[in-house]
């Protein structure tokens, strides 16, 4: 049987593998587990994704650009009159308010570098990025400040399921913009 030309098998592969974490959390996730949800076979898993890892830091860079289309989407960053605690409070309510297991599964990912070392350089780029982005604005530390005070309300209202409160992000986030 000829072999069948299928360019869209590896994306097909990645969102799988989105959506058994998804589902069952990084745990549930195997090549075969993915190779059940995107309908292929299992040696099609393996032949784009040697390891379990590979497969794993294309889900992680493909979560990471939701919150990187948020931002895209929302601007605010090229105007220096806007109010930078402002605008960055309106992207976090924006990006939890959407779907919520995409964010819980960004964040799971982003975590699991924590034991899986592999997924590290790809959530370092993560926030690289996104304090490349804050220090067109301000200064390099301040933007990292602004990273982390960004990931600890995101972590808390996932953990803690208390409605994200946009007042409260604002002024937190005014204090560490000074």
């Amino acid at each position: 049987m000829p072999r069948r030309h299928d360019p869209e098998r590896r994306q097909r592969i990645i969102d799988a593998a989105i959506r058994v974490v998804g589902e069952k959390g990084i745990a549930g996730l195997s090549h075969r587990t993915a190779a059940a949800e995107a309908d292929v076979p299992l040696g099609s898993t393996t032949y784009h994704f040697a390891t379990l890892d590979e497969l794993l830091v294309a889900a992680l860079r493909q979560a990471n650009e939701g919150f990187a289309e948020v931002i895209a989407a929302r601007g605010g960053l090229t105007d220096p009159r806007s109010d930078l605690a402002a605008e960055l409070a309106g992207w976090i309510g924006e990006w939890l308010a959407g779907d919520r297991t995409g964010v819980e599964l960004e964040y799971e990912l982003y975590l699991a570098a924590l034991r899986r070392p592999a997924l590290r350089p790809v959530a370092a780029e993560w926030a690289e990025g996104v304090a490349a982005l804050l220090a067109r604005r301000t200064d390099p530390v301040t933007a990292r400040a602004l990273v982390a005070v960004i990931d600890g309300i995101c972590l808390q209202v996932l953990l803690t399921e208390t409605p994200y409160d946009e007042d409260y992000a604002r002024e937190v986030l005014r204090r560490v913009t000074g």
